[in-house]
């Protein structure tokens, strides 16, 4: 004989039989707005920033230019007339003129001026393909004399490693830049070689630099 199941029971009975409810998902937060500056790994750009940025862009944009930019910066390149010009799509060449200013006493082209220049032309060089956003040092130089030079020096450079290639790393780098000197042909002559250089650059992204500086502060 079946007994009847008390209240407490058949409340749990029904309990047990009924269908589990889902409970609500919790509402997720709405999504904060980036600053398109931090996501890209940068910092907000201040006036003087733009500015440096902008005389950067403006120095390499052409020869004159770039010789506004040398009398206030950079006197020595602006004195002596040093200008820049792609030959191809991997070279590129800075002629020094044959001045009074960069010859010596026996009228020659002045080994310091070859020299000084050299470090110009490289510097020129990286800094026009890695532009204002990054800052250019030279740690070492080294020039080697072949000959006098009498007329306009002719710097032809190239690069050893990928300029490209180190800048999509987006860290420091060095690059080394092999300058061939030459004693620049009158009418129709083949150029004479005068020198070699080669030279070491250090190249820093600004955004690093500005991250160094606030962590010592």
């Amino acid at each position: 004989m079946d007994v009847p199941a008390s209240v407490e029971q058949l409340s749990e009975l029904d309990m047990a039989a009924a269908p589990a409810v889902p409970k609500p998902a919790p509402a997720t937060p709405p999504a904060k707005t980036e600053d398109p500056a931090h996501r890209h790994g940068r910092e907000p750009q201040t006036l003087f920033d733009r500015v440096e940025a902008f005389i950067s862009r403006l120095s390499v944009r052409d020869n004159f230019w770039n010789s506004v930019c040398s009398l206030i910066w950079l006197p020595l390149a602006f004195f002596s007339g040093i200008r820049m010009k792609q030959l191809d799509s991997n070279t590129f060449a800075a002629v020094l003129p044959f001045r009074r200013f960069n010859r010596n006493w026996y009228r020659a082209m002045a080994g310091g001026a070859l020299l000084a220049n050299s470090e110009i032309a490289g510097g020129a060089y990286v800094f026009g393909i890695c532009g204002g956003d990054y800052t250019v040092v030279c740690k070492h130089l080294e020039y080697s004399f072949f000959r006098p030079c009498l007329g306009p020096a002719v710097y032809k450079m190239k690069s050893r490693e990928s300029l490209q290639a180190l800048m999509e790393t987006k860290k420091e780098f060095n690059v080394t830049i092999d300058l061939d000197v030459q004693q620049q042909g009158f009418r129709g002559e083949r150029d004479r070689r005068v020198g070699h250089c080669v030279a070491t650059f250090h190249v820093t992204p600004k955004a690093q630099q500005k991250a160094r500086r606030a962590r010592r502060r």
